[in-house]
């Protein structure tokens, strides 16, 4: 088992400072991720919080798209947060013009499913595998899954919404985890980056 495993932060857009803290607050070597060649140092992977759309149209033109679906595929640990649990998502709802996705969570997602900016709000999310009662879920124009396939296991719901997931390496939540200070899901993330080397 790694100790220290190498966990990227997907540079490309969005809270990219606020994940690497809490990746080495986990245990973990957090560094960004701007270039495919970059993918080759790293165990694991974050991709952040931020407008999805853009994230989809930097990768496509960072040339991280089809290295980064690649590497997903092959079972690479990745974590996605809000606008990352959409670009995990196999299929969108409704998606803007030409946006893509990563891929890797056999989920169906809705885009700024809880409201727009203003109606952002903070709430405690009970959350599988995470010990010593709910997580602070800061919840920004965040999506919510609207199905899930046979081989994703839903982590936790809030208002009667699946806003936690997990298929094999790939997690993804609605919220945002590394605004609060609480790192226990990192710590889980970090968990499943050393199982997987």
């Amino acid at each position: 088992m790694n100790p220290s495993p190498v966990i990227g932060v997907l540079a490309l857009q969005g809270d990219v400072r606020e994940h690497l803290i809490a990746l080495a607050a986990a245990d973990a070597v957090a560094r960004p991720v701007r270039r495919p060649e970059e993918l080759a140092e790293i165990d694991g992977l974050v991709i952040p919080g931020g407008e999805s759309t853009t994230i989809s149209k930097l990768a496509v033109l960072f040339g991280l798209m089809e290295p980064l679906r690649e590497r997903i595929a092959a079972g690479m640990p990745v974590y996605g947060t809000c606008a990352g649990l959409i670009m995990l998502a196999d299929k969108i709802l409704d998606p803007r013009s030409g946006q893509e996705t990563f891929g890797g969570i056999d989920m169906i997602v809705r885009r700024n499913a809880f409201g727009r900016q203003n109606e952002s709000f903070e709430a405690g999310v009970t959350v599988t595998g995470i010990e010593d009662g709910p997580v602070e879920g800061v919840f920004i124009r965040a999506p919510w899954v609207e199905s899930v396939g046979a081989q994703v296991e839903v982590l936790a719901e809030h208002g009667g919404h699946i806003v936690a997931v997990r298929q094999g390496n790939a997690l993804a939540t609605s919220f945002h985890p590394e605004l609060t200070g609480d790192h226990r899901i990192h710590g889980l993330f970090v968990d499943m980056v050393r199982a997987a080397s």
